[in-house]
């Protein structure tokens, strides 16, 4: 029986999410093969011991008990330790979204601690991350993205011509999105200039550099992959939503929503969307498992690459779940795969040299 450190909550604006995403993973774990552990990160960012699992009111998503006592710490080439015991972990499996969970700090500390984990590595979770850095890189490897310019707080000089030239551009309305933030969190549409000034004004409050978007018309198709260095996509699936995919659309009022899972898509246009979710994975240095958003463009078919999400939420009702599910793989056997795939990858990383023989 090998035992799975499940983290959770964490010090981003996507901690409620991540609770549930964390009940979510702990009620589907193989129980014949894996032993879940819990550790909770609250929102200030201390790690705590779950001495009793437990579920909020809502009966979804886990509950974060402070005791000071069973505060959690890594250390470097030695693992978790609770006080001064060591917790035998064999794989951590983090469910913690945005900052400071999908950004690389983690991933990067779980490497110094030298335990293995799931999902992508320390380049690849940046990257990905980042939307303008994963863009910039999309676009030098030929993959369509959705145009964008980068603004960054205190360096670009953001006057009226600016914007306004970059309305002229792309047209309106546009989208307004912090570089590195998570389920559409600080994400504001303008259609008008002084919209577009409030919408900039509001995405520094999230993050010090912003992309600034034209609103593509069209479908929003959503693409699971699972691999390492040889992933594989799963059929897409597609978001219905009157107006864009927003916090409230994903967490609060999902009933706003409609999915077609798979999408109803022609082969060619699956088999494509497949491939370039691949490539987008590959390319950013993407492991374990991503979810890859594309845009549909309504009038010329287009299809863009809108961002990748490389710890994607694990809720009852999150989509990648639902895209592996549809084509044969369940929600337990997807968090077993994903593990095993964690295993694969740390034991191909142990066997490189760090030092000089």
């Amino acid at each position: 029986m090998k035992t799975i450190a499940i983290l959770y909550g964490g010090k981003s604006g996507e901690h409620e999410v991540s609770l549930r995403s964390g009940g979510s993973v702990y009620l589907h774990l193989d129980r014949s093969q894996y032993d879940p552990l819990l550790i909770g990160v609250d929102p200030e960012g201390m790690w705590y011991f779950q001495k009793n699992p437990g579920f909020e009111k809502d009966g979804k998503s886990l509950s974060l008990l402070r005791d000071e006592n069973l505060i959690v710490s890594a250390v470097p080439g030695r693992g978790f330790y609770l006080n001064d015991i060591k917790l035998e972990i064999d794989i951590v499996f983090p469910v913690l979204h945005g900052t400071f969970g999908e950004d690389g700090t983690l991933q990067g500390l779980l490497e110094i601690a030298g335990v293995p984990y799931a999902g992508s590595g320390v380049l690849g979770s940046s990257i990905g991350m980042d939307k303008s850095v994963a863009k910039l890189l999309w676009k030098q490897s030929k993959l369509p993205v959705v145009p964008f310019i980068t603004i960054i707080d205190g360096y670009t000089k953001i006057s009226d011509s600016f914007l306004n030239l970059t309305i002229e551009e792309f047209g309106l309305p546009l989208f307004i999105k912090p570089a590195n933030a998570g389920s559409s969190l600080g994400i504001t549409k303008a259609g008008s200039l002084e919209e577009l000034k409030s919408g900039i004004s509001y995405g520094f409050k999230f993050d010090t550099k912003l992309l600034i978007e034209p609103a593509i018309i069209g479908r929003e198709i959503e693409c699971s992959v699972i691999g390492n260095i040889e992933p594989v996509s799963f059929p897409p699936g597609e978001v219905i939503s009157e107006d864009f995919y927003d916090y409230e659309s994903k967490y609060i009022h999902p009933e706003s929503v409609n999915f077609s899972i798979p999408a109803e898509l022609t082969e060619k246009e699956t088999t494509l969307i497949k491939k370039i979710a691949e490539q987008a994975f590959l390319t950013i240095g993407a492991e374990g498992f991503s979810r890859v958003d594309f845009f549909i463009e309504k009038d010329t078919g287009k299809i863009m690459i809108n961002e990748i999400n490389t710890l994607p939420g694990f809720t009852e009702i999150s989509m990648f779940a639902k895209l592996c599910d549809v084509s044969g793989l369940s929600y337990t056997e997807m968090l077993t795969k994903i593990i095993e795939l964690a295993e694969e990858r740390h034991n191909r990383r142990s066997n490189l040299i760090f030092k000089k023989e």
